[in-house]
């Protein structure tokens, strides 16, 4: 329920972003279809046997990867990037929105198997998500990639039994890290722009800075009760680029003000809570994992959305979980909410008799 009340939240906010712009006026109508799709997938995902997707999960990883590469050849390309498949009539599909789920689904089964003792068997969930994850990144898609990297994350640190062994990763990872920011080989100029206006927000206001100058203004407009509906400055001039998209807190924050915010964070409180509840009551190891790769998915989603229209996070191009406008990302949010709804659904089973 909780979702469907954030997705209602989402449409309302897509339809005052785009109050003033007939040429896109239809989102939040598209929305409410994608969001009534997505309530179907659920529901049909709340019923498969969690346990079918560690038999499925080669073919669907596979399949994940043919689309990824499908994209590199003759997907779709806008605002600089080449990350969707043309439907037609039906829009865009982005298969990078889905590969998180299957990249979670993967890991879980890959740790199932082995018991890990060796330093070396952490080969194998690395290469599993290295693939996805560099084809995600030639699109160019940065902010996808480090979700892959956050459920990867943590999902070893659920899975790995010795500490050691994920303390060489996060060493890994840190020094990754350094060598992305300190060269030009990783980061496009555009992203190595954001990530220097985070470090310094006041070095190009008129350039790199602009969006996040912007969205900062939208919030703090808010105050306490917010503008009103339709009623935000920043929102209603455009003065906030894809504010239906990955910018879609500024017009909450703006328009409906602290406590709406607050209101917003709540419910993504209770989603992450039922989450965790469904890792701690996960029958096997398979579906404790699974389900902390879906929170951690949801999780750095939510911090770091949020935290870049705010300023604590670097600019990246992620959605709010259920309120991004965005048919890919919001069914994957639901057949993921339905993957958790069938591991809570059995915790019982044993109990039961019926497993």
């Amino acid at each position: 329920m909780t979702p469907v009340l954030i997705t209602l939240l989402g449409i309302a906010c897509i339809q005052s972003a785009d109050f003033h712009e007939r040429s896109v006026g239809a989102e939040y109508a598209k929305q409410a279809l994608f969001g009534a799709l997505g309530i179907g997938v659920m529901l049909v995902c709340s019923q498969i046997d969690y346990r079918n997707w560690r038999r499925l999960w080669p073919y669907i990883y596979a399949l994940n990867v043919l689309l990824l590469l499908f994209i590199l050849v003759a997907g779709h390309r806008a605002l600089g990037a080449q990350r969707w498949i043309s439907l037609g009539p039906l829009g865009t599909f982005q298969p990078s929105e889905p590969a998180k789920l299957v990249v979670a689904i993967s890991l879980a089964a890959v740790l199932c198997r082995g018991s890990y003792d060796r330093l070396r068997d952490l080969l194998r969930p690395l290469l599993a998500v290295a693939l996805p994850a560099l084809l995600i990144l030639k699109q160019p898609d940065l902010g996808t990639t480090l979700v892959l990297l956050g459920i990867l994350t943590a999902q070893l640190f659920l899975g790995l039994p010795k500490l050691r062994h994920f303390a060489v990763f996060a060493g890994g990872v840190i020094a990754v890290a350094a060598f992305t920011a300190l060269t030009n080989v990783v980061l496009k100029p555009f992203q190595k722009a954001r990530l220097f206006v985070f470090l310094n927000p006041h070095a190009d206001p008129q350039g790199a800075g602009y969006n996040l100058d912007q969205s900062k203004i939208a919030v703090g407009n808010g105050q306490l009760l917010g503008r009103g509906f339709h009623h935000g400055t920043q929102t209603q001039l455009n003065f906030v680029p894809e504010h239906s998209r990955d910018f879609i807190f500024t017009v909450l924050a703006e328009e409906f003000g602290f406590l709406g915010s607050l209101v917003l964070l709540v419910l993504y409180g209770v989603v992450l809570y039922g989450g965790i509840r469904t890792m701690l009551v996960a029958r096997d190891r398979f579906g404790f994992l699974l389900a902390g790769g879906i929170v951690a998915m949801l999780t750095f989603h939510i911090l770091v959305n949020i935290g870049m229209t705010i300023g604590i996070m670097p600019i990246t191009g992620i959605p709010l979980p259920f309120m991004s406008y965005g048919g890919s990302a919001l069914l994957t949010d639901f057949a993921s909410i339905g993957v958790l709804l069938n591991i809570y659904s059995q915790k019982d089973r044993d109990l039961l008799g019926n497993a």
